[in-house]
């Protein structure tokens, strides 16, 4: 067989997995309905972090349109507040919110990132188009659609992550964000199979964000808000493509100038299985901390140690911490930390605050408390290595652990013992356990920035799940609205 032309104008068919996702969002009829309940905890999850984000005033001021006076009414509303936006800047904004505390849901693989990031695009299309066929004389879309179109991005977010690590060619995991959403917004908004392919291969060509505002020493904001900036792309892609975008079929392959060359060392991606609701089922909640989720069940184990080392803290030898690769890589720092965004990816930082306070919570990263001078001495005095067990079983599909240990040593020669926690209360193997916690988070979440009455029916609801799937979602985000 001749080599192809390289030279050739044509056109070649769309690139295999830009197919994939189109088949899967079109054609792929959701039955589980544990991925339908997990999916409904999520959504109430997602607008608690919204809601606590709301206290932080560096996360406020990002809010709103992109232009002064550039408002919507009748558009999208951004929950916890009075705007009404396009729903591109919709998207931006609820996506700000959900991440900006870190405190939102997580899916661990090969890559890692946080899937209900994707409910910014997902809600503010949404809204918009519920509010519009009202207007029209249409009918609205209910929250149950919703949820389908969350299970969808999600599974097209962890899939990918399961087997293509883009941390490793230094680009930032909201690379997927981008893609679910685009995908799954595009189908919102009316597109078929040829829209939705189109729409991803403008993602795709888009490339992807550097990783160096995750780490030190450029740690800093933008991870706060860099998933609403991919919500907020991933809606333009969606509308240029409803609207008769041209797409570029071989984004991914074409030689030298396609994303696996420029982005990914030549290489194609790598899938463990076929689309289906597997993401949704076992995705990870943050519920009791706001912390890194490699972190989570270190935590857990400082909680733990509290009583033992509280009144011993100048005693402390040096804390020995076990982790898996993944932890190592990521949140393993020394030396000093210049914000929020650092400390809450610091996993000696993230040990120190609850081993001194018996408590860990997104006030504990602000500049007042991290001026405590325990917290940097113990930081000096504690040894992070890897666990082999730990990372095995973070990729075992059957298991997705992510196991910790910490242990506390006295100058006296005694210790504490060594406690292991293999997965987190948000973790699918304790879902019994973890779910009243997530629904005493939605509850006081909401507290804290809705009227008492709003507050109550908001709980009904979340109770309800019935009555909630079949409420049209723009009277739901109506009930966040100021």
């Amino acid at each position: 067989m001749s080599p192809p032309d390289v030279r050739s104008a044509a056109r070649p068919a769309p690139d295999a997995p830009m197919v994939e996702i189109a088949d899967y969002v079109v054609d792929y009829e959701i039955r589980s309905t544990e991925a339908r309940d997990t999916a409904r905890h999520v959504l109430l999850d997602s607008l608690a972090c919204a809601m606590l984000a709301m206290k932080f005033p560096e996360c406020v001021e990002r809010l709103g349109p992109l232009v002064p006076g550039a408002v919507l009414p009748g558009g999208a509303r951004v929950p916890g507040t009075a705007w009404e936006l396009d729903p591109v800047q919709a998207a931006y904004n609820i996506g700000v919110q959900v991440r900006w505390l870190d405190f939102n849901d997580t899916w661990l693989a090969a890559e890692w990132g946080h899937p209900s990031d994707n409910l910014g695009a997902i809600l503010a299309v949404a809204d918009y188009l519920s509010r519009r066929a009202v207007r029209e004389g249409g009918a609205p879309l209910r929250v149950r659609e919703v949820l389908d179109c969350a299970i969808k991005a999600h599974e097209i977010q962890g899939c990918y992550a399961l087997r293509n690590s883009f941390n490793r060619v230094g680009l930032d995991h909201v690379i997927l964000v981008r893609l679910a959403s685009t995908a799954v917004a595009t189908r919102m908004l009316g597109g078929g199979k040829p829209e939705i392919v189109d729409a991803v291969s403008e993602s795709w060509l888009d490339n992807g964000a550097l990783r160096a505002y995750r780490h030190a020493p450029n740690t800093g904001p933008r991870k706060s808000w860099a998933a609403g900036d991919a919500c907020r792309r991933a809606v333009t892609h969606a509308l240029n493509a409803v609207r008769g975008g041209v797409g570029y079929p071989s984004a991914l392959s074409a030689k030298t100038w396609g994303f696996y060359d420029v982005a990914f060392r030549g290489r194609p991606f790598e899938f463990e299985r076929p689309f289906g609701t597997y993401v949704m089922e076992n995705v990870l909640f943050k519920l009791s901390h706001p912390a890194e989720f490699h972190a989570q069940t270190a935590v857990e184990c400082a909680m733990r140690l509290h009583p033992q080392v509280a009144g011993r803290l100048a005693r402390i030898d040096r804390i020995v911490i076990e982790t898996q690769e993944a932890g190592l890589r990521i949140i393993d720092k020394t030396g000093p930390l210049a914000n929020y965004a650092d400390r809450d990816h610091c996993i000696q930082y993230m040990v120190a605050v609850p081993l001194i306070f018996g408590r860990l919570t997104a006030q504990d990263y602000t500049d007042a408390v991290a001026a405590d001078p325990r917290i940097d001495a113990l930081r000096e005095r504690t040894l992070v290595r890897e666990n082999p067990r730990f990372t095995q079983e973070y990729f075992d599909p059957d298991k997705r652990y992510i196991g910790n240990s910490v242990q506390v040593f006295f100058d006296d020669g005694s210790s504490t013992e060594k406690v292991s926690i293999d997965y987190p209360i948000g973790h699918r193997r304790r879902r019994a356990e973890g779910m009243p916690v997530l629904l005493r988070k939605f509850e006081t979440a909401l507290a804290g920035h809705l009227p008492s009455g709003r507050v109550g029916h908001l709980v009904g609801l979340a109770h309800d799940p019935g009555r909630l799937d079949a409420m049209p979602i723009h009277e739901f985000v109506d009930a966040f609205a100021l």
